[in-house]
């Protein structure tokens, strides 16, 4: 239908787009945005009669991930955008006919993961020009829609479920990590099964080895397990992925390379080998080497941690000398196994967390401590921030994660007056924080890291697809 001159829209409003079998997504009208974006996962590129193509899914429905839409378009450009938090990324470009009420017309559309926005579609100024008037005041001023009637909308998509069975080792299904992963596993069409650790069990047998879980069903046909176990039950968890392991299931993360990075000490020891530059550390059994050890890290202050602390948890800061001998020699009495380290004044109480997936920085944050508090750990109260790393940090990054054989890793990195060094690796890395800052689908990541590991397509569904 034509529309006359200027049509009047409110702050928020339905939107449709047939050519793309989208038949209501909601939109937050922005004039300040300059180009409008749509939700978009799993983007991939193909060419179509000699023309390059773009392939890639949308959840139309705010706050929920159950339904999916495959779309699929022309790319007409592929644009440098800034988003609201200042950093500019490369997004594909599409043109799609939108309808609005009664009216439509043909508008160009960013492709951009908007997980962490309200609105999983953002109308702006150029798709808007001659044709709208905002008033921002109201919303839905061309017709709302009903939970009900979005619904029967969508009612014809159906989940479609891969042979992929996998696994997820932990011990809360509430966390948000945990939570995400089941999700995006279940989005790519996969059968996702949580696992407690405590509630698996194994059957050590030449002949018919076996792992089950609790009520006796048996585990033994998993393709893959994502191992996101808590360090009071590492030794049990590392014995479970080793059994997984030896049925030629595939564990992302290795039970010796978990071992490895939970033991802050030999991960310390291999860093060194390696080249790969770490706070200077220092390592003692007898309190008659107190005095040693501290001058040994450059004195007071310094920080002392427990080898088996985790998130923050266990670390103490040392102001002066006799603070730290009184600490260290406390922890010794206790038979409590510590780690003494210079402290790092320059950083300002700020880490780097990288997020290392297959050989990669797929993501990276910073973390600053609160107010009063020298951990960056969000955990702790800390905050983060998105930030732009170097390439010697991503390297850092890369080589700390492959030292360890992580393939899935927390990669802590600190900035000194000597150059970077790494502080930690983490091989349960936690995704809110990550995610929320750069907007990105880490869990999403790890999925297709998995399924590259085996070998394992999706089905696209796209005729004349040809894959560059």
């Amino acid at each position: 239908m034509e529309f006359e001159k200027h049509i009047i829209i409110g702050g928020e409003e339905w939107c449709a787009f047939p050519g793309l079998n989208i038949p209501a997504i909601k939109a937050r009208v922005d004039s300040g945005a300059r180009t409008s974006a749509i939700h978009a996962q799993n983007i991939q590129k193909f060419t179509r009669k000699g023309e390059k193509w773009v392939s890639f899914e949308v959840h139309p429905l705010q706050d929920s991930r159950r339904i999916t839409v495959r779309c699929e378009s022309k790319i007409v450009d592929h644009r440098s955008v800034k988003s609201s938090s200042g950093i500019a990324e490369k997004r594909y470009v599409i043109k799609s006919t939108m309808k609005i009420g009664t009216y439509e017309w043909e508008i160009e559309l960013t492709l951009a993961n908007r997980d962490s926005m309200g609105f999983r579609m953002l109308l702006g100024r150029e798709a808007m020009e001659n044709r709208v008037l905002v008033d921002p005041a109201n919303s839905f001023l061309l017709g709302d829609f009903s939970e009900e009637r979005v619904k029967e909308f969508y009612q014809h998509i159906r989940d479609v479920k891969s042979g992929l069975r996998i696994g997820l080792l932990a011990s809360n299904s509430e966390l948000y990590s945990n939570q995400r992963i089941m999700e995006a596993g279940e989005e790519h069409g996969h059968e996702m099964i949580f696992l407690n650790v405590q509630q698996c069990y194994m059957k050590l047998d030449a002949v018919n080895p076996e792992i089950r879980y609790r009520g006796g069903s048996i585990l033994n046909n998993l393709d893959a397990v994502i191992p996101r176990i808590r360090p009071n039950l590492t030794f049990y968890s590392l014995a479970l992925i080793r059994q997984f392991e030896a049925l030629g299931i595939f564990c992302a993360n290795s039970w010796d390379a978990i071992g490895k990075s939970r033991d802050k000490l030999y991960s310390s020891q291999l860093f060194s080998q390696n080249g790969i530059q770490i706070p200077i550390t220092g390592f003692a059994k007898s309190p008659l080497d107190t005095n040693d050890l501290i001058n040994m890290v450059n004195g007071a202050p310094l920080i002392i941690k427990l080898l088996e602390g985790t998130q923050g948890k266990g670390v103490v800061l040392a102001e002066n000398a006799k603070a730290a001998e009184s600490v260290i020699n406390a922890f010794k009495s206790l038979q409590a196994n510590i780690l003494v380290q210079e402290f790092i004044k320059e950083a300002g109480g700020k880490d780097i967390r990288c997020f290392v997936i297959d050989g990669k920085v797929v993501a990276s944050i910073q973390r600053e401590a609160a107010k009063g508090e020298f951990r960056a750990n969000l955990h702790q109260g800390g905050t983060a921030s998105v930030i732009k790393i170097t390439n010697e940090e991503k390297k850092l990054a890369v080589k700390a994660a492959k030292v360890l054989g992580l393939q899935i890793a927390g990669v802590d990195i600190i900035r000194s007056n000597k150059g970077p060094l790494v502080l930690e690796v983490n091989s349960s890395p936690g995704l809110e924080g990550i995610e929320q800052a750069t907007g990105k689908d880490i869990a999403g990541m790890m999925i297709t890291a998995i399924e590259r590991q085996l070998d394992w397509q999706r089905d696209l569904g796209i005729k004349g697809f040809d894959p560059e």
